[in-house]
C-alpha cells in the first residue's frame, strides 16, 4: 500500500492517507493516492533511464490543478500535456519524460513546453553537485568514540590510521602524532553532537 502521514500543529489529529498500490510505478501509484486519498487533480509523472547499473537520466513534473482554476486554462493545460508526452516518443524503452532529458532537455525546458502560453517566469536555479560529508574531521571522532587503548593498538601495530568513505571512495590517512595532537587537545565530549560542532566551529574560525 502507499500510506502518507501528515500532521500540522493546527490540526487536532495526524492525516492518514491509504491507497493501494496498483501499478507498481512511483508516478501512476502516487498519483493514485493524491486523487483517491486528497482529491487533488494532479498530472505527475517520474522515471529513471539506466545503462546498466549507470543512471542515465531521472526526472519527473507534477502539475497540479489549483481550485479557481479556469476550465479554458485546463484545456489549454491538457493540450500542453499531450504535445510533451508527444515530444517524449515511445521507443519502448525510457519513460515519460526521461526520453526528453535524454535528447538533453532541462527541467526548464520540460516546464516551458508544460506552461507554454501561461506565462512561466522561472524563480531560480539550482544545479545539482555530488558532494559527500564525509570528512577528516568525522574519521577523528569516529577514533575519539573509541577506547583509547583500541586506538593506541592501531597506532602501535599500524604507525597511522587509514579509512576509505564507503560513499565516494575517498582515503583519509591519519598518522599517530597528528592523532595524538587531536586527543590532548580534546576538550569536548566527541558524543555529543552540540559540543563536536562547537569545537569544529571554533577551530574553522582559528
Amino acid at each position: 500500500t502507499v500510506q502518507v502521514v501528515k500532521n500540522h500543529p493546527d490540526w487536532p489529529r495526524p492525516y492518514n492517507g491509504i491507497t493501494a498500490i496498483t501499478h507498481g510505478d512511483v508516478d501512476r501509484d502516487v498519483g493514485i493516492y493524491l486523487a483517491e486519498s486528497e482529491q487533488r487533480s494532479c498530472a505527475l509523472a517520474a522515471a529513471t533511464s539506466w545503462n546498466g547499473i549507470l543512471c542515465t537520466a531521472a526526472g519527473g513534473y507534477l502539475v497540479e490543478r489549483l481550485p479557481d482554476c479556469p476550465p479554458e486554462t485546463m484545456a489549454h493545460m491538457e493540450r500542453n500535456l499531450a504535445k510533451l508526452v508527444e515530444m517524449n516518443g515511445d521507443d519502448g524503452g525510457a519513460a515519460l519524460p526521461t526520453n526528453l532529458m535524454l535528447e538533453g532537455k532541462t527541467a526548464v525546458d520540460i516546464a516551458s513546453i508544460l506552461l507554454d502560453g501561461l506565462g512561466m517566469e522561472p524563480l531560480g536555479q539550482l544545479e545539482p553537485k555530488p558532494k559527500c560529508p564525509c570528512s577528516a574531521e568525522k574519521l577523528m571522532r569516529s577514533l575519539r568514540l573509541l577506547p583509547r587503548e583500541e586506538v593506541d593498538t592501531i597506532l602501535r601495530e599500524e604507525g597511522k590510521v587509514e579509512a576509505r568513505c564507503e560513499f565516494c571512495g575517498t582515503v583519509y590517512r591519519m598518522g599517530k602524532e597528528e592523532i595524538e595532537k587531536n586527543f590532548l587537545e580534546a576538550s569536548v565530549d566527541a558524543s555529543n553532537d552540540t559540543d563536536w560542532g562547537k569545537e569544529i566551529e571554533d577551530k574553522s574560525d582559528n
